[in-house]
């Protein structure tokens, strides 16, 4: 029974591991263009792991329309993405020199 229940329980870690290391994927990306009156930035960016895409330049709503006055056309940010209801969105926005990858 002991055993049975440190098993369940080494699966629940590793599977909760997978999870939020998958949750905290960031992407690096530069910006082409930032509409602050729409909340909305144009990036090029690297493949983007969580969401299975490959790198590209698109246009992406930003969930956080304030993380649009840190960033301008040309900077490097790191980034994290999500498909909510089938339109992608930035949920984290950062530029590049004050990027914590977790």
């Amino acid at each position: 029974m002991q055993k049975r229940l440190a098993l369940a329980a080494l699966a629940a870690t590793l599977w909760l591991g997978t999870v939020h290391a998958q949750g905290d994927d960031y992407t690096d990306g530069e910006v082409r263009k930032v509409d602050k009156a729409n909340g909305k930035i144009t990036l090029k960016h690297g493949e983007i792991r969580n969401l299975d895409m490959p790198g590209m330049t698109m246009v992406f709503t930003v969930t956080n329309k304030a993380q649009l006055d840190q960033v301008q056309p040309g900077d490097k940010v790191s980034f994290k993405a999500a498909s909510e209801g089938g339109k992608m969105v930035v949920i984290d926005l950062r530029a590049a020199d004050v990027a914590a990858k977790p």
